[in-house]
């Protein structure tokens, strides 16, 4: 943090600045130029933020140039992250690689869970995603079915070998859901959800944690921060679509964030390309987006009868839509120098 005075500021000021600093146990180094002087400060950032030094006389403004997320940030930890999942520590998410995951939206039945699972493995797919607990706008929609719906997740991961990534929504459920799933993801509606957080990074589980409706990068990365602080720094972040002015689509697929946040922080990028525009036909375009801006991994939704789904069926893919995916993720990210574990559907 620097604190830039004003011009002519009295050294007496100067002075101030620099004891309410050390009385705050941090240290101040001043240079004076020409025309102003700058105090750099060293220290714990979060307690300088409270010593209000914008409002003392001579002080003209106050810079922040560390970032508050300590953990996850490069300054820190320059080298990219790369994040093991499942028991065999088979899968990899990092610079390297390129992940496809894949299944339901919503765990339905046992079969459709089974053919959505099977499915995404003929795909390509290296990782199953569904979901047992759904969050959904309307109290009246389906929200899953809990408990029964993760038994039935943890059956598909045996019948395909393919690691299982689940949302969990409540804190008291995290260790339920931890004894099931081989990654715990947070969703959107719960990006600043502290407790739960906070629950999920005091487990020895991996985490994907997508990013919020409305939220900066420096929002989605310090809720990051809350779960890396309790331990837990197996985070991958998910980029789904924000909120814009667009209505036509449901959300607005942010590429960009690929590239500024891996400049940001070391941890993975997924991007959920379903999810973002909730049309069938927009998913491999932006899938394909998403590996040439760097993504580490997609995940995207599949169903063997979209039109009879519970949950998200008008972006699910299946048949020609389906096969184009896995073609796309055989061929594109080979290109960017990224090996691809798992076949491409026939």
């Amino acid at each position: 943090m620097v604190v830039v005075m004003r011009p002519g500021a009295a050294p007496d000021e100067v002075d101030a600045v620099v004891a309410r600093v050390q009385a705050a146990g941090g240290s101040a180094f001043i240079s004076r130029g020409v025309q102003r002087t700058i105090v750099g400060l060293v220290g714990d950032v979060v307690a300088f933020q409270g010593l209000n030094l914008r409002a003392m006389p001579g002080v003209g403004e106050v810079v922040r140039v560390s970032k508050p997320y300590k953990l996850v940030s490069r300054e820190n930890h320059p080298d990219a992250s790369t994040i093991t999942v499942g028991p065999a520590g088979n899968v990899h998410i990092g610079p390297d690689t390129f992940v496809l995951i894949a299944g339901p939206c919503a765990v339905e039945t046992r079969e459709q869970t089974f053919e959505a699972a099977t499915m995404a493995r003929d795909a390509g797919a290296t990782m199953l995603r569904g979901g047992a607990y759904k969050p959904r706008t309307s109290p009246y929609a389906f929200q899953g079915l809990g408990l029964r719906g993760l038994e039935i997740l943890a059956e598909a991961r045996e019948l395909t070998g393919l690691p299982v990534v689940t949302e969990v929504v409540d804190p008291a459920d995290v260790k339920q859901v931890a004894e099931h799933a081989d990654m715990l993801q947070i969703g959107t509606r719960n990006m600043q959800n502290f407790p739960l957080l906070q629950a999920v990074g005091s487990v020895s589980k991996p985490v994907l944690l997508k990013r919020g409706l409305t939220a900066t990068y420096e929002e989605w990365l310090m809720a990051a921060e809350y779960i890396a602080q309790r331990g837990n720094l197996d985070i991958v972040l998910c980029e789904r679509g924000i909120r814009t002015f667009e209505t036509a689509v449901r959300n607005t697929l942010d590429v960009s964030a690929v590239p500024m946040v891996h400049a940001l922080s070391h941890l993975p990028v997924v991007v959920d390309p379903s999810h973002s525009a909730g049309k069938r036909e927009l998913v491999v375009p932006l899938a394909r987006a998403a590996m040439a801006a760097g993504a580490d991994a997609i995940m995207v939704d599949v169903h063997a009868d979209p039109t009879a789904a519970l949950c998200d069926g008008p972006q699910a893919l299946y048949g020609e839509a389906l096969d184009e995916l896995a073609e796309a993720c055989r061929l594109l990210p080979a290109l960017l120098g990224r090996t691809t574990p798992g076949s491409a559907r026939a």
